[in-house]
């Protein structure tokens, strides 16, 4: 679906933590609502939530509540700004890693529902290839995949590629090259991995954009503020507002 006949529902993952993906998810579901977008970040770590921390958010309820006691998901939503909300999930409850089918069926029953209201839904994903991480995966058909010029972060990035593609058959995927020194880096970062990911599954992946490894990140991370809010000239937040550009137009385009 896209924005102009229904919600547009993206993945937002990375093979390995550390590479930054909850901050981008933050700061760019904050840019589309600055641009006249209604956005819903769902935050799909369910045992170790990161959302709320990031964003300095005083939570009351999480959505462990709509799934073990049926507490209706649009009560749980959090309005952070004009245009982009929050759900989210609960910090050191690993049941919540391990949900049964019937589970899961409920939960994602209830987020197609609250997710009607918008215009995007990016769910930020737990890191890795766990079992929440797949299935929410296979929920949408559109996948956003976050990693760095780390060498480990790109390897486990294929990886989670490369499960999704084998076992689920998935061919939309969307790449971001974070913490980069410059954009000609992620430019060939991301040639190499569309290069590999051709070669050896088939299919050939959108190039997002880069982010470059700004102190600005690391300033509003420990401030608890979105790096586009607190310094939005600095480099980072002048790359993220070019980068959603081409989220609107890629993403909307299938």
């Amino acid at each position: 679906m896209t924005a102009r006949g229904g919600p547009c529902i993206v993945t937002i993952s990375s093979g390995k933590g550390g590479v930054g993906k909850t901050t981008v998810a933050v700061n760019l579901s904050l840019c589309l609502s600055l641009a006249g977008k209604r956005v819903l970040l769902i935050d799909g770590d369910l045992g170790l939530a990161n959302v709320d921390v990031v964003l300095g958010l005083n939570v009351r309820h999480t959505i462990r509540e709509t799934v073990q006691e049926g507490r209706d998901l649009k009560d749980t939503l959090m309005r952070i700004a004009p245009g982009f909300s929050v759900l989210p999930a609960s910090s050191g409850v690993p049941e919540m890693t391990r949900l049964s089918s019937q589970d899961q069926e409920l939960l994602l029953s209830s987020l197609e529902g609250v997710a009607e209201d918008f215009d995007y839904v990016l769910v930020d994903t737990a890191a890795g290839i766990g079992e929440s991480v797949l299935w929410f995966n296979n929920w949408v058909n559109k996948h956003c995949i976050i990693f760095s010029p780390d060498p480990t972060s790109m390897t486990d990035a294929y990886a989670l590629i490369k499960v999704l593609t084998t076992r689920y058959d998935k061919k939309n995927f969307y790449l971001i090259v974070n913490q980069v020194e410059s954009v000609k880096e992620g430019k060939e970062i991301f040639l190499n991995m569309e290069s590999v990911l051709t070669r050896f599954l088939g299919i050939t992946p959108k190039f997002l954009g880069s982010i470059p490894r700004d102190n600005a990140v690391i300033r509003g991370v420990r401030s608890q503020q979105p790096f586009l809010q607190k310094e939005p000239d600095s480099r980072a937040a002048r790359a993220l507002k070019q980068l959603s550009r081409g989220f609107v137009e890629e993403l909307t385009a299938v």
